[in-house]
């Protein structure tokens, strides 16, 4: 048994390694925006579309990636999307204009969107049920200690001279490479062998993550489950489905229009408003950074524990009322002593340990599984368009009304995210993917019992 678990455990962080150049290329425009802006002469919505071009891909790289996985592979479009990694950090590096600039982070969204699906997906389908929150969160801690790295590297190369921001898209390319790498010798999905007719090889790969016994159970678990789905996207709007579309569309919104990447894209902007110095505003967004990997620490060891209901109930109420502080510190100038960087850490805190991870579990569980690329694609692409609006509308929003109003919109987004979680989420946890599918089936639309 021990060795099974190692075994799924290394598997899982290599294909979580997908989740660290996701925030990586993410997050290295955060130290490099100021120095695009002064390249390129940058108006407000300039900067926004600097930033937010990266998520229009994503939306394309989230709807291509599920139903090419449920045909192809997912082990597949990890490589596919390892590739996409690579050329958009060099690109990205070397443009001679803003157009080509977009460009190539368009083609880096096309990678994010792709792993940001199938990465989660691929863990979920590995995974033995009393462990698959924890194993998927390894994909949140990969992102999250991507975003640290990128931070780290913006803040190393801030004094490079006028081109530091193309050496920091093109350090991109390293983990790149070393991903495709990697993903070549890990197997594929189980459950998607199943799907296709390759039970041998099925069979093989489940002998690996479970005890003999449970592997033969987990094997039939899976058939039966795929004898009674038909494998048409509109199967999701079926009585029951219909209520797991609803939960995971909703959900991948609100992890984003509470505000998240307000703060990952633009904390340097808003520590130069309180005061800082760039270089100081960029290594104060290091700990930011630092932050958000310990409290994925701790969502790893609660999400298979506590249950991923409590702990979103608790986290996004504990978002908003950071999000209130942080509104407070800029309408009354609150910047001595750090305030302004002690709400910031509480938010990214309590981010962190709930709708960081446990969105991407819940995302990745509660689709049938002829389906599932197809739903998690659904779910994702309106991540996306979520998180494009936010990055987009953030410096134009600061730039007219003030910092002040953008934190405490996202505070009252956090208050509606914590009634739709109390009274629609149901509760996955230690369930396997085939019975959390049997019970949106049995309750007729209503959800899993709470």
């Amino acid at each position: 048994m021990k060795k099974t678990t190692q075994y799924v455990v290394f598997v899982s962080v290599i294909a979580a390694l997908g989740g660290l150049l996701f925030g990586f290329d993410t997050a290295i425009i955060a130290g490099a925006t100021r120095f695009l802006k002064d390249q390129f002469g940058l108006s407000a919505f300039g900067e926004g579309l600097a930033v937010s071009i990266v998520l229009v891909g994503c939306m394309f790289g989230a709807i291509i990636a599920g139903a090419a996985s449920d045909r192809l592979g997912r082990r597949r479009f990890l490589l596919v999307s390892a590739v996409l990694f690579f050329v958009s950090s060099l690109g990205c590096a070397l443009p001679r204009d803003l157009a080509q600039f977009l460009v190539f982070r368009f083609i880096g969204g096309l990678a994010i969107g792709s792993v940001s699906i199938v990465s989660p997906l691929y863990i979920s389908e590995i995974a033995p049920a009393a462990i698959r929150g924890a194993l998927v969160s390894i994909n949140q801690m990969a992102i999250v200690s991507g975003i640290l790295i990128a931070y780290f590297v913006n803040w190393v190369l801030v004094g490079a001279g006028p081109s530091n921001w193309r050496w920091m898209f093109a350090t991109g390319a390293v983990p790149a490479v070393v991903f495709f790498l990697l993903v070549l010798g890990v197997p594929e999905s189980p459950r998607w062998l199943l799907k296709q007719g390759r039970e041998s090889q099925a069979r093989s790969v489940l002998g690996r993550v479970h005890a003999p016994e449970a592997a033969e159970a987990e094997a039939k678990s899976i058939k039966d489950a795929l004898a009674l789905e038909e494998g048409k996207l509109s199967e999701l709007l079926k009585p029951g489905f219909r209520t797991a579309l609803l939960v995971g569309i909703v959900l991948a919104v609100f992890q984003q229009i509470t505000g998240i990447n307000a703060v990952i894209y633009y904390s340097p902007r808003f520590f130069e408003a309180a005061g800082l110095v760039r270089g100081a505003a960029i290594l104060q967004s290091i700990i930011v950074g630092a932050v958000n990997v310990l409290f994925t620490l701790v969502a790893i060891a609660l999400v298979d524990r506590l249950g991923r209901k409590p702990l979103l109930l608790f986290g996004t109420a504990g978002m908003g009322v950071s999000f209130v502080l942080l509104g407070a510190a800029f309408k009354f100038h609150l910047f001595a002593g750090s305030w302004v960087l002690v709400f910031t850490l509480l938010y990214v805190a309590f981010f962190s340990m709930t709708q960081g991870p446990i969105v991407w579990v819940v995302i990745s569980e509660i689709f049938p599984t002829r389906v599932r690329g197809r739903a998690m694609a659904l779910a994702t692409a309106s991540l996306w368009v979520a998180d494009f609006a936010v990055s987009l509308t953030f410096p134009i929003i600061a730039d007219r009304f003030h910092e002040t109003f953008a934190f405490w919109l996202y505070a009252a987004m956090c208050a509606i995210d914590v009634i739709f979680i109390w009274r629609v989420l149901p509760e996955t946890k230690g369930k396997s993917l085939e019975e959390i599918e049997r019970h949106w089936l049995k309750e007729k639309g209503s959800g899993l019992k709470t």
